[in-house]
């Protein structure tokens, strides 16, 4: 996935670094309720926390942050007509017409971050990351066949101030004692946003011990925050693999990492290839002049990490390191900036 960040007016500066934490902790608090309200008369089976940042690369720009607060309902004798829920349900068509053995229901709340590289400068540079912040919401539904799964997603939500980017940057640099963000007034301005993302991963090979395997996939997004294609390979190796490989796909929206359940492990390696049409981080508003930046369309992404479930809870790890097939120079050096480690927690309720 990307790059984001926010802004606001100077009288209401003092109050906003006072208000900032209890702000951020509520808008945690009250999303967990809604999480959990929003399946609905049926459980949440599973819930996790997945938090990207720069800083477990040792860095702090570009894409700096993001948090995905995400709860589960799963059902392993889903009945032959599919129930999606509504924001996903106009655009089952595209999905397979047949029974699955298991489908997922997903409800995520999120907020990322974009910087530049300079935090000290209060105008950054034309040519550099524009600052922005994305609140958003997505509902997924995933279907899953005996060696494939589809995924069919809709994200909703909105760039700018409104996305608190700038409190929640300021807030956690102050705990921490980094460098204060000086440049937020330039973020890109309020607009609401939307994604429809489908895809499917094959289970394409599986060794003979049942220890390795090889998912293979391919995806495509339309809307205001991305529009492209992509592909994709990934391999692990571990143990009680069969049951985990449609989590995969969960990664692509940047919902969660890959993650090991019934008490198996893994370690993975993969690279995903995308083509980008518009990406709102680096193209800026839609519908309104704002700041941006040139960039390398082709986008793509070598991934590393593992995974370890025990009991009732998962843990995953990765790195996630951008490269250039075709750019310059240039797009070599803002790849730089995009790599950052991702952390998801998972627990069954």
């Amino acid at each position: 996935m990307t790059r984001l960040n926010a802004v606001r007016h100077i009288a209401l500066h003092d109050v906003a670094k006072k208000r900032a934490v209890p702000v951020v902790m509520n808008c945690l608090l009250i999303g967990a309720t809604m999480l959990t309200s929003m399946n609905g008369y049926a459980k949440a089976d599973w819930m996790s926390v997945t938090l990207d940042n720069d800083f477990f690369v040792n860095e702090d720009n570009g894409y700096t942050n993001g948090l995905y607060l995400s709860s589960y309902e799963i059902d392993e004798a889903p009945s032959f007509v599919p129930n999606p829920d509504i924001w996903v349900k106009p655009f089952m068509w595209s999905m397979p017409s047949g029974p699955a053995l298991t489908t997922v229901k997903a409800h995520s709340l999120s907020q990322t971050l974009m910087t530049p590289s300079d935090l000290t400068l209060t105008n950054p540079p034309e040519g550099s990351f524009p600052y922005a912040g994305l609140l958003s919401y997505t509902n997924t539904y995933i279907s899953v066949s005996a060696d494939y799964a589809d995924k069919i997603s809709t994200t909703l939500g909105v760039v700018g101030p409104l996305a608190l980017g700038k409190q929640t940057q300021k807030t956690i640099h102050k705990m921490i004692g980094a460098q204060d963000p000086k440049g937020w007034d330039t973020q890109l301005k309020n607009e609401p946003v939307f994604m429809i993302s489908r895809s499917r991963t094959w289970r394409a090979w599986v060794s003979e011990s049942g220890n390795m395997d090889l998912l293979v996939g391919g995806g495509v997004n339309v809307g205001t925050i991305r529009s492209g294609v992509n592909s994709g390979v990934v391999w692990r190796y571990g143990n009680r693999m069969e049951n985990s490989f449609a989590s995969i796909l969960l990664s692509s929206n940047r919902i969660s990492n890959p993650i090991a359940i019934d008490h198996g492990w893994f370690v993975f390696a993969g690279a995903l290839f995308s083509y980008d049409f518009n990406q709102i981080f680096m193209d800026g508003n839609t519908f309104r002049d704002s700041r941006s930046i040139d960039y390398d369309h082709e986008n793509n992404i070598f991934s590393t990490g593992l995974s370890y479930s025990w009991g009732d809870a998962s843990l995953a790890f990765a790195i996630n390191t951008p490269f250039s097939i075709n750019g310059d120079s240039r797009d070599r050096e803002l790849d730089k900036y995009l790599r950052y480690g991702t952390l998801t927690f998972a627990w069954s309720l």
